[in-house]
């Protein structure tokens, strides 16, 4: 059977050219069981792609019968197309899109479980989700029987991928996968041929903590340029992400990429605030999202926001750096990456 790194495809790094955004639309579910939840959830949802939308295509997956609603709050410019959802996290049921810098345009559609088979999570319509939007997109499908999402692995576009232990190694996904085994098959489906292993993700992404996804890296760390990552940062010691993050960054700072260089580590620090939702906040600036031209940042109404967005705007001064209140989106468990999934632009490889 071949493999898309053996037919010459692979990942693309977030900031390089994309195509178009894929998103998708939050309907009535475990995850958004209450009204105003979900009213919330699909306004911020709607700020997110349309803010993407100032930069580039956007196309909002939706339930069947909703596509009215869906425009009423995306507004003109947004293409809508219907397909049964489960939930609306587009970078973890969506395809993993790869290019061969030839023209073609391939994707990995992911074993999806319900981020670990959760008790709140559904996934009967979304598991099918990948395949759909990689047909849509034009794209050659190759099928992974690694249980994964789009938010467990953040890539450089050199043959580096960044994963999380408690994600591809935990029971609830492959319980019978060793580590050299996962390696192999996320380099067999990225390209890439060095992986950099993180212990685990922010304490509110595990259980008893509302919608985690048990360790996703992408509210970690993320490559921001070959040999650059931002990391999580939580400077107050009275949260359990102050050790967390210690641990991570310092992992960070000691590993080499697959060219051999040490990585610079840019530390960015949680917003001020501790709890919310009634359990510690996992409130991060690194759920952001690399459109073209732009990037579009979490929000959080904090002191901290300006500051982290003087970050981005230092790491990627060509860039249109924009604040998009992302709380409503970290109540039902993710961020704004991972709401977003790009699909590169073939022209560029």
């Amino acid at each position: 059977m071949s493999t898309p790194a053996a037919d010459g495809f692979r990942m693309p790094a977030e900031w390089t050219a994309h195509e178009r955004t894929w998103m998708a639309w939050p309907g009535p579910n475990p995850t958004f069981d209450d009204p105003a939840a979900l009213a919330a959830s699909r306004a911020a949802w709607a700020a997110v792609a349309r803010a993407v939308r100032r930069f580039e295509p956007v196309t909002v997956v939706c339930g069947p019968g909703r596509s009215a609603e869906a425009g009423a709050l995306l507004g003109p410019g947004i293409d809508i197309v219907e397909r049964d959802l489960d939930d609306a996290w587009m970078r973890d049921i969506g395809p993993t899109f790869l290019t061969d810098g030839n023209g073609r345009l391939a994707a990995v559609d992911w074993t999806f479980n319900g981020w670990g088979a959760q008790d709140w999570a559904r996934w009967e319509h979304d598991a099918k989700i990948g395949a759909f939007v990689s047909d849509l997109a034009g794209a050659r499908t190759y099928a992974s029987q690694l249980v994964n999402e789009g938010g467990a692995i953040h890539v450089d576009g050199e043959g580096t991928v960044l994963l999380t232990e408690t994600v591809q190694l935990g029971a609830e996904r492959n319980p019978h996968w060793t580590k050299e085994r996962v390696e192999a098959e996320i380099h067999a489906h990225l390209g890439t041929r060095k992986a950099i292993w993180l212990p685990r993700g922010l304490t509110a992404d595990y259980p008893p903590y509302g919608y985690g996804t048990l360790g996703h890296v992408d509210i970690v760390a993320a490559f921001a340029r070959p040999g650059v990552v931002v990391a999580h940062h939580q400077p107050d010691p009275a949260h359990p992400d102050h050790e967390v993050t210690k641990e991570v960054i310092g992992i960070l700072k000691s590993a080499t990429d697959a060219r051999g260089r040490r990585l610079e580590v840019v530390e960015v620090a949680a917003p001020t605030v501790l709890e919310a939702d009634g359990h510690w906040a996992d409130y991060s600036y690194i759920n952001h999202y690399l459109c073209n031209g732009g990037v579009v940042l979490c929000g959080f109404d904090d002191p901290r926001d300006e500051i982290a967005a003087g970050v981005f705007r230092r790491l990627f001064p060509r860039r249109t750096v924009t604040l998009v209140d992302a709380r409503a989106i970290f109540a039902a468990g993710g961020g704004i990456h991972c709401i977003t999934q790009q699909q590169p632009s073939t022209l560029l490889g």
